[in-house]
């Protein structure tokens, strides 16, 4: 069955703080709102779904941190009696839903220069994504090509260049992957090895991805060299200190990153 994705849209919330404690937010205005209507903080706790404790509690805390007492209680005990809004506390409902107008029309104009908001979806859950290899790269793919047991996968990421993967026949079938589906191509660093001048090299690594030394962090044992592949994206490589210090790895410098296609693994959403 088809399904049609709903459009994403952009929400917030807006809170007033005070001496660093939450002082106003789109909860307590609703309260203060019932209170104001029902006349009783029991039933304006009751229309709002907490319970009579947690209200006056609330109610205290707001009157304490403002300037002047935005409730009032005239009469009753507990769990009854009158309880009115002072003119301080009407004052802020309508600054507030003031505040909170021009927020919604914020929200609406960022919408608007955001564009596509299914792309922001997806670099979103690209950046939210929570696994242990360094190299996560976003791309769509190009072509699937089935063997007898094993499927080359290749990749095109946002600046042109091609991740070539090779994973099992069922691995594709579980994922579903066809040409021009969304993926990722996820590498750990320590399966990239690091050279120089390896574009013309004959070598048996499906991938080669050459740019410019954007950072090396030496450690005690092994050293970091982040490589700059072009249309924002960075591949991280890790390997042995003397390797870098042999090679003469420094930032600015250019390099090549190379990697079997058997170490990509491939992700969707």
């Amino acid at each position: 069955m088809n399904r049609t994705k709903d459009p994403i849209g952009l929400e917030g919330a807006i809170w007033f703080q005070k001496s660093q404690n939450r002082f106003l937010g789109g909860d307590r205005i609703i309260l203060l709102e019932k209170i104001d209507e029902l006349g009783s903080i029991n039933s304006a706790a009751k229309a709002v779904g907490i319970s009579y404790k947690t209200a006056w509690h609330l109610v205290n805390m707001m009157n304490n941190l403002s300037e002047k007492p935005l409730v009032d209680r005239v009469t009753g005990g507990k769990g009854g009696g009158g309880t009115v809004l002072t003119r301080e506390g009407k004052q802020v409902i309508e600054q507030f839903r003031v505040v909170q107008e021009e927020h919604r029309k914020f929200l609406e104009n960022l919408e608007e220069r955001i564009g596509d908001t299914g792309n922001l979806y997806q670099f979103l859950r690209r950046i939210s994504m929570r696994i242990s290899a360094r190299n996560v790269f976003a791309g769509t793919i190009e072509e699937v090509k089935k063997g007898a047991v094993n499927a080359e996968v290749v990749l095109t990421l946002t600046g042109g260049q091609q991740i070539a993967s090779i994973i099992t026949n069922g691995a594709v079938d579980n994922l579903g992957l066809k040409k021009g589906m969304s993926a990722y191509a996820i590498v750990k660093s320590n399966s990239v090895i690091v050279g120089k001048d390896l574009q013309d090299a004959g070598l048996s690594a499906r991938n080669i991805m050459c740019g410019k030394i954007l950072r090396v962090i030496d450690g005690p044992v092994s050293s970091e060299i982040d490589i700059e592949i072009g249309g924002g994206n960075i591949i991280s490589a890790i390997i042995t200190r003397t390797s870098s210090e042999k090679l003469e790895l420094r930032e600015g410098e250019s390099a090549c990153a190379l990697f079997k296609a058997s170490s990509v693994i491939i992700g969707v959403n």
